[in-house]
């Protein structure tokens, strides 16, 4: 069980230029936090976009290179959507779950359901044609280096948590999730403990690395801001060696599948 949190601080990194491919995000993000009246302590979870970790690993796709397949051309026919779009969507993805005019849902090759396998075609640079954006192949590796780098860096115990953000099926509005976490309790589970009158409970499960994101998503925001990375203060150092795939619901106990 994770040590009770008594009091939080969300701190947006706002001095963080424009990312490109290649990029080095340790430097970059040390530098924003350099940058700020607030260097970062042991505890500290240093909260980042996925698009800037999806810039920098270099997984911007042009559409002029992308031979949509009968699958793919089937498919974008039934949801009146671009058949390049509706390619990398399969791509991403192993089974498509929902697939109406507008939308396809999606079950990505990391296990995360979501609307078009959460490839974005926002906030990136389309001058030279149409382009879109992937996921990072393997976000808890990512969070992992970018964690190693940060604290070669300060010398802290940190946490890094690569967010996204997410519609859910059965409420209005996008919230953030943890798609790679490293040096953060992603699960605090709490079956077997008692509550106040000592029954036993049996699936409370709290998702703290989702939490985190969706926090920092208030500061960070999801438009016009800048701002794709916070710092959230106000944890204990974590070793427990969660990744943020042990998350994902597993499909035999998905009961809106």
């Amino acid at each position: 069980m994770a040590e009770p949190v008594t009091q939080l601080s969300i701190s947006p990194l706002r001095e963080i230029p424009l990312v490109q491919a290649g990029d080095n995000l340790a430097e970059i993000i040390g530098n924003a936090v350099d940058a700020t009246s607030m260097p970062l302590i042991d505890g500290d979870v240093v909260v980042v976009a996925q698009k800037i970790v999806s810039k920098a690993e270099g997984r911007l796709v042009s559409l002029e290179d992308v031979q949509p397949s009968e699958a793919a051309l089937k498919l974008a026919r039934r949801t009146d959507k671009d058949p390049r779009m509706v390619e990398l969507i399969l791509r991403e993805s192993t089974d498509v779950v929902r697939a109406v005019p507008g939308i396809i849902i999606v079950r990505h090759r990391l296990g995360i359901v979501s609307a078009n396998a959460g490839i974005d075609q926002s906030n990136i640079d389309h001058g030279q044609g149409e382009c879109a954006l992937l996921l990072p192949e393997d976000p808890d590796r990512s969070a992992q280096q970018l964690r190693e780098a940060l604290q070669q860096r300060t010398g802290k115990r940190l946490g890094v948590i690569i967010s996204d953000s997410v519609n859910r099926p059965w409420r209005l509005g996008s919230i953030g999730i943890a798609i790679g976490c490293a040096g953060v309790k992603a699960l605090d589970d709490r079956r077997g403990t008692a509550d106040l009158y000592w029954r036993e409970l049996k699936i409370t499960m709290s998702n703290r690395a989702d939490s985190i994101a969706t926090a920092a998503l208030m500061v960070m925001g999801e438009a016009t801001e800048r701002i794709p990375a916070a710092i959230v203060r106000g944890f204990a150092p974590d070793e427990s060696g969660q990744s943020a795939r042990e998350s994902v619901r597993p499909p035999e106990e998905d009961l809106f599948l």
